[in-house]
């Protein structure tokens, strides 16, 4: 069960997603215009007594392995009190696009090196783990599916390992597609509109229970 508590610092990072204009501002405090700006303006609004502190350090294009090389400086040293990673989906795009595939053992080995990491250099720091996820946009997109279940279920069994929250984010979101077409929760199958952004923001507070 996560504690949010007076004061603490929540740190976002990951991908694109995560990113989502960030590294393009010249003010380091921006939190980009994705899901991160979207939390933080809400717990504000609904709970500005807790005087949370909010950092984003998303960058565009990040495979797991990035952020195991980045971890120190761009997790471990803010010395956050909650770290929320969203994480993947490029670990499997870059096997289409690129031909630079991420095989599974070794997702699962700089992924859980990140986790063990956060483990012993922050103790007492609690972990969000959320789902990559996928819509079918365009339809070849799904032949992506053979990749990234594998690494979805790696995600679920280091959740059950490290985490205190898991936030399904592949499952919300084809559950979100049969309220409405896929295109307005993604234009590409991967980054979320705003309402897709919204979507994501709205299932993280609810999955750490607020």
């Amino acid at each position: 069960m996560l504690r949010i508590e007076n004061g603490q610092k929540i740190l976002f990072t990951g991908d694109s997603i995560t990113d989502c204009g960030r590294t393009t501002s010249e003010n380091i405090n921006f939190l980009g215009h994705g899901y991160p700006i979207f939390i933080a303006s809400l717990l504000g609004a609904n709970m500005p007594e807790l005087e949370l502190t909010f950092i984003n350090t998303g960058i565009s294009g990040n495979r797991v392995c990035d952020l195991r090389n980045r971890w120190q400086q761009d997790v471990i040293n803010h010395k956050p009190d909650i770290v929320s990673i969203l994480i993947g989906i490029n670990d499997t795009g870059r096997r289409y696009s690129r031909n630079t595939p991420t095989p599974a053992d070794i997702f699962e080995r700089d992924y859980r090196f990140i986790l063990e990491k956060t483990v012993r250099d922050l103790p007492g720091a609690q972990i969000i783990m959320m789902e990559p996820f996928l819509l079918p946009i365009p339809e070849d997109r799904r032949m992506w599916r053979d990749d990234l279940d594998i690494k979805i279920q790696v995600v679920r069994d280091l959740a059950e390992e490290f985490a205190e929250v898991l936030v399904p984010l592949d499952g919300i979101f084809a559950a979100a597609a049969c309220k409405r077409e896929k295109s307005f929760w993604t234009p590409d199958g991967v980054h979320p509109t705003a309402p897709g952004h919204a979507l994501i923001a709205e299932s993280w507070i609810d999955a750490v229970g607020l």
